[in-house]
């Protein structure tokens, strides 16, 4: 396998910037813009080919399944994870005894106006609280109950980076009957992730952070066993058993995680998508987990050494690829990066600096220059 340092130069921002944003987009990488320039060339070629397209929509969804360690049937490939949230709310059943929907304070708002657009239904929406930055386990394990029909918690929380114990989550969730769905995408292609392993009912997440494609691309796993008792009624021809009988006097849903599918797919994303699922998977998540491991200790220790104060978890096992730093003005320290040449962002009060396989010591050296040069605007 190739080194970081050589991966690095297939990213051509590099060569006039520190990129350091990838919890809020990735960079761009060479294949990812020949995939670009490739569904361009073959319009002009070819006009339509929606076999070929459609072939490529399976091959995102291996890629998928393979990054999930799931089966491709479990896959649902969509237009972003807010389209699989809302073709999961869809499928929710109320009309039983359970109607309560456990959320946290760390969700990503998408995933928070899914649940609270359901209690027209008669869902219950109920808010477990961040202690220390993190779920409250000891609150969680208050609120689910026998009433519980879904717990529903991010991998990552994008505005501090800290990374949930999704095995203890499930545990609870499992001991009370109810289902659990985990929004991925501030972790996945960053942070390992076996959906067999954790035996959830539900993933999320999508294409455009450290996937290293763009928008317009999401996913959705589906349990094996849940699919075929799932039954979404936000849908569309993608969701068909046969997209090709083209019926308008029934609804006669896949088989397989498809169901949860609506329309016709974005297919100039499909061929970015396909590109940068093929480099992630070709370095291998484990890899890049344990490199950025490596390059956030040194930054976390750079932040403390100039009286700076961290917002995620010191622990590495606590947090994700996302390293976040307290400032009294948020906005005007991405703006002193930016003005060095350096792309990071923001979010609730935080700086938020996420590396990738891409980074290397040098950028966090630089990162910690300018953190250092501006101290007036760390809390």
């Amino acid at each position: 396998m190739k080194s970081m340092e050589e991966y690095r130069e297939h990213f051509p921002i590099f060569k006039s910037k520190v990129y350091i944003n990838s919890c809020s987009y990735a960079a761009l990488s060479n294949e990812v813009e020949a995939a670009f320039l490739n569904y361009l060339k073959d319009r002009h070629q070819l006009g339509a080919d929606w076999i070929n397209w459609c072939d490529r929509l399976e091959r995102v969804r291996a890629l998928f399944a393979n990054l999930l360690s799931a089966k491709e049937s479990e896959i649902a490939v969509t237009a972003s994870a807010s389209a699989s949230l809302s073709a999961v709310s869809s499928s929710l059943d109320f009309s039983g005894p359970r109607k309560k929907i456990v959320t946290t304070d760390l969700a990503f708002p998408t995933e928070a106006h899914a649940w609270h657009a359901l209690k027209k239904n008669g869902a219950e929406v109920v808010h477990v609280k961040e202690k220390d930055g993190m779920i409250d386990i000891e609150e969680l394990e208050r609120l689910v109950d026998d009433k519980t029909l879904l717990v529903a918690v991010p991998l990552v929380c994008y505005r501090n980076g800290a990374l949930a114990d999704i095995p203890k989550i499930c545990d609870i969730s499992r001991k009370n009957g109810a289902m659990i769905l985990v929004d991925a995408y501030q972790g996945v292609g960053a942070v390992p992730i076996s959906a067999a392993d954790w035996n959830v009912d539900f993933i999320v997440g999508g294409s455009l952070k450290y996937l290293l494609s763009t928008a317009g691309v999401g996913f959705l796993y589906v349990r094996e066993d849940l699919i075929g008792q799932s039954n979404p009624t936000q849908t569309g021809w993608f969701a068909q058993e046969d997209i090709h009988a083209m019926l308008i006097h029934d609804n006669i849903p896949a088989n397989s995680a498809r169901r949860f599918e609506q329309g016709t797919p974005a297919v100039p994303n499909l061929y970015a998508a396909e590109a940068g699922l093929n480099l992630i998977l070709e370095i291998g998540v484990e890899n890049i987990r344990e490199y950025v491991a490596a390059l956030n200790e040194h930054l976390k220790e750079g932040v403390l050494k100039i009286g700076g104060k961290l917002m995620s978890p010191t622990d590495p096992e606590l947090h994700g690829a996302m390293i976040t730093v307290a400032s009294t003005d948020q906005y005007a320290l991405v703006d002193r990066l930016a003005e060095q040449n350096i792309v990071a962002s923001c979010r609730d009060g935080n700086l938020r600096l996420s590396a990738h396989f891409y980074n290397n010591i040098q950028d966090i050296d630089r990162v910690l220059k300018v953190l250092s040069d501006n101290k007036n605007f760390l809390a």
